[in-house]
């Protein structure tokens, strides 16, 4: 084991002790594929599953395994073939027995960051699906709250911004400028810091660097 691995491996049971005190489950995997075994393990037979927009989940092959899975029950707004059922997926992904997402970020505190532009996904993560699965990789974990918005504002949103072909300022310069942009992604800030619900927030960190 690297001083790397062993970094992430220190620091990722001072996350998942903070956690448990906020009420959600964490786990730590060293590999993707630890991860997407324990991931697996919670799904029942028959099951419904829907998920958020998340790098993390495309690069580890998660969203193909879930494509590709008999058992379940998966609500792929992929397969749309309108508007109009996009939006009723999104809806009906709120009522979903689990819904997989990322977080874009994570304090060692145990508290989760997300700023969303639909919103769909930080809806489901405050309400409505049963079980909520989060895989985040180790860059995702910041020492506090404002560095987790500052990690999500200067890292992941310009990075997004580039993907989804956005003109924001952002995208132009690398750094956020706080702005009311037409292309604007900057629009809901969730703030985690308990679930009410015991248990219904399952946190996967990965020992290497994913996503955004």
């Amino acid at each position: 084991m690297n001083p790397r691995q062993m970094h992430y491996e220190t620091l990722a049971a001072t996350v998942i002790r903070n956690l448990s005190r906020r009420q959600m489950d964490g786990f730590y995997c060293t590999t993707i594929e630890e991860a997407e075994k324990k991931a697996f393990s919670f799904l029942t037979p028959d099951c419904t599953v829907a998920f958020g927009g998340s790098m993390t989940l495309a690069d580890i092959g998660m969203l193909t395994a879930l494509r590709h899975n008999p058992h379940i029950r998966l609500l792929d707004r992929a397969k749309a073939a309108s508007p109009e059922e996009t939006k009723k997926i999104y809806h009906d992904a709120l009522s979903a027995d689990f819904y997989f997402m990322s977080t874009n970020a994570i304090t060692a505190d145990g508290e989760l960051v997300n700023i969303d532009g639909t919103g769909n996904r930080v809806a489901a993560l405050i309400y409505g699906p049963e079980n909520v699965i989060i895989m985040a990789g180790m860059n995702k974990v910041t020492r506090d709250v404002s560095e987790a918005l500052s990690r999500v504002h200067n890292t992941a949103t310009p990075m997004n911004c580039k993907r989804l072909n956005k003109s924001t300022p952002c995208a132009a310069t690398g750094l956020c400028a706080d702005c009311l942009s037409p292309d604007c992604i900057c629009n809901q800030t969730v703030i985690t810091r308990r679930s009410g619900i015991p248990g219904r927030i399952k946190v996967i960190l990965i020992g290497e660097d994913l996503g955004y």
